[in-house]
């Protein structure tokens, strides 16, 4: 079934056979017709991941490099539309030397060539290769029959494993299995019989259940692996283990553990810390994430952001605290610029609308002096505009130990998150910006520092008499080509830190350890078109904005900061440093940013 955690399943099984001593690669197959993810909008798909190479793809990818601790490449990811184009471009090329192209043979067989070369490429013992969607879609059928023919071509080396949700009706309280066994006997009409299921639930499968799976669906009772709703996802690997699923998949492939790799001790520990803090209310912190791709009709989507998510995760554990991440929307700050002056006010607080009362019915205020409980994303935060003026709305934000305005396109919430962008500088409220966030920094700077009210971005305003932000000169013509697939500065680029910056102390620590020398050069993934107007670089530093970081050549911007004698910490980056954050090495740019709010929170109480 389509979101219901396959991606996960995927890379915690990539995790127990790389602890085996097997070298592994997952490869996903979304099958849509887009050739990648680039153009989608985050609340349709959620979040477009980059890879090094700058190939967009699923918030998948992302999974498994996190979960495998190491890059991925462009051979790792495939969509219908990929396949497709480069079989229609073969085709009008005259590479078929004349025959009737179709989809079977010739789709079919270039998925399979693809899902081979993968593994060759990656020199890898396994590959795990995750279809996308639900089994009966008619997008993903293509890959399913190019499964079933590398099944027939190596039937001891091809195992299937179906991930399968069974709910549990409100109104009954019995978990029921019969989804389950009507989508495995749906499977089999493809030529596919699975071999394991992982059975997702919100409560772990009793023997009960698994043995009718177990009998209905043709396989032993040790293949069905319960996999119930937890409070940590780097805790799946972990039951994973438990159950001995790796063992039983080596098994199944005719292969034995080769080593039990210590790393996997260090991951125990990890996903065990994440758990303890989860549930310890003695060091929390919170923090807003201020964006606009959170509403998909009547729900929250975290997907759009969530390497950023995880990115908090990974540092607030090495810290120490317990990150709670509220969803701002920046749209409800657009009304009014804040006041100068940090002021204590009343704060109103609304559940998130996917807690709020049946649609149609005014979601209700709430005013407390004490900061409300609240789970990971669960709170929505918001001042009713009819029972207080701007600064009550504004007040809202000292409520926060940090604020985030992650990466985004487009017009809409952008004065929003100006407005919380200036409030959180003269608060001295630790923000940390992404990409978009660190350009609109430069422009709130440009607007309330230097007294450039009409500093804006090309992106929004072109005819602005002061373009602060800018479009790169090779984007114009690709713009103006309307080539916007795969066009942007998208990848792995280098950058140099300035001497005794704010950056240069965080890159200098990794693992939570000093390292013997300060960081000089640096490289990380960019999403993007327009940068820093070199025309205002001058003016902008002489002001006291410090551009921290820079490409080599010294012309793009690559980091922005505010010394920490007049602010705790005011930074943002061009590039996405989410991107390359893991569990067990968190991002050092995040880090700094959760101990400055860490920090915070202590002066405070």
């Amino acid at each position: 079934m389509s979101g219901v955690g396959k991606g996960i399943a995927a890379s915690s099984i990539g995790t127990l056979l790389g602890i085996n001593g097997y070298r592994v690669n997952l490869v996903k197959v979304d099958p849509y017709l887009n050739v990648d993810a680039g153009t989608m909008n985050p609340t349709e798909h959620g979040e477009v991941f980059v890879l090094n190479s700058g190939l967009e793809t699923d918030q998948d990818m992302g999974n498994y490099e996190r979960f495998l601790g190491r890059d991925l490449t462009n051979d790792d990811y495939i969509t219908s539309g990929m396949v497709y184009k480069h079989v229609i471009e073969k085709e009008r090329a005259l590479q078929f030397g004349g025959k009737c192209v179709e989809a079977i043979p010739h789709i079919r067989d270039e998925i399979v060539h693809r899902f081979e070369h993968s593994a060759k490429v990656n020199k890898s013992d396994i590959s795990i290769i995750e279809i996308g969607g639900t089994i009966g879609d008619y997008q993903n059928v293509m890959f399913i029959e190019a499964a079933r023919v590398l099944k027939m071509r190596h039937p001891s080396d091809v195992v299937f494993i179906m991930v399968s949700y069974l709910p549990t009706p409100g109104s009954l309280g019995e978990m029921k299995s019969r989804p389950t066994q009507n989508a495995a006997r749906q499977l089999a009409g493809y030529g596919i019989n699975t071999d394991f299921i992982i059975a997702r639930a919100n409560l772990p499968l009793d023997h009960k259940r698994k043995e009718k799976i177990a009998i209905s669906c043709n396989i032993s009772c040790e293949r069905v692996i319960s996999a119930p709703d937890i409070e940590s996802i780097y805790d799946v690997p972990v039951n994973f283990h438990k159950d001995r699923l790796g063992v039983l998949l080596l098994d199944s492939l005719g292969l034995k553990a080769k080593k039990t790799d210590k790393v996997f001790e260090s991951w125990i520990k990890m996903a065990k810390g994440i758990r303890k803090l989860s549930n310890n209310g003695n060091h929390e912190v919170h923090i807003a994430i201020v964006g606009k791709y959170f509403n998909t009709g009547d729900f929250i989507l975290s997907d759009a952001y969530i390497s950023v998510l995880e990115a908090i995760k990974f540092s607030a554990y090495e810290v120490g605290v317990k990150a709670i991440i509220h969803t701002v929307n920046a749209r409800d700050f657009e009304e009014a610029a804040p006041s100068s002056g940090r002021r204590n006010a009343f704060v109103g607080f609304a559940k998130s609308p996917f807690v709020a009362p049946a649609t149609g019915a005014e979601p209700k205020t709430t005013f407390d002096k004490d900061f409300p409980a609240s789970e990971e994303g669960s709170e929505y935060m918001f001042a009713s505009p009819a029972s207080a003026g701007q600064n009550l709305i504004f007040s809202t934000l000292n409520r926060y130990d940090g604020i985030i305005v992650p990466g985004g396109f487009g017009e809409s919430g952008i004065e929003g998150k100006l407005n919380v962008i200036r409030y959180a500088r003269e608060n001295k409220i630790p923000y940390f910006g992404l990409c978009y966030g660190m350009q609109l920094m430069t422009i709130e700077y440009a607007r309330n520092v230097i007294g450039l009210k009409n500093a804006h971005t090309a992106e929004i305003d072109p005819k602005s008499s002061d373009l602060i932000i800018d479009i790169m000169p090779d984007q114009k013509k690709k713009l103006a080509m309307n080539d916007y697939g795969g066009s942007m500065r998208l990848g792995l680029y280098p950058a140099k830190l300035k001497k005794d910056s704010i950056a240069q102390e965080a890159y200098s620590f990794f693992g939570g350890k000093k390292l013997s020398k300060p960081t000089v050069m640096i490289k990380e993934r960019h999403r993007h078109r327009y940068e820093v107007n070199p025309k205002y670089i001058g003016r902008l530093e002489k002001a006291g904005l410090i551009f921290s970081g820079k490409s080599p050549d010294g012309v793009l911007m690559e980091i922005a900061e505010l010394p920490k004698d007049k602010h705790p910490f005011f930074l943002g980056t061009q590039f996405h440093p989410e991107f390359l954050a893991r569990p067990l090495q968190p991002h050092p740019l995040f880090t700094a940013f959760v101990k400055a709010v860490k920090d915070k929170r202590k002066s405070t109480k």
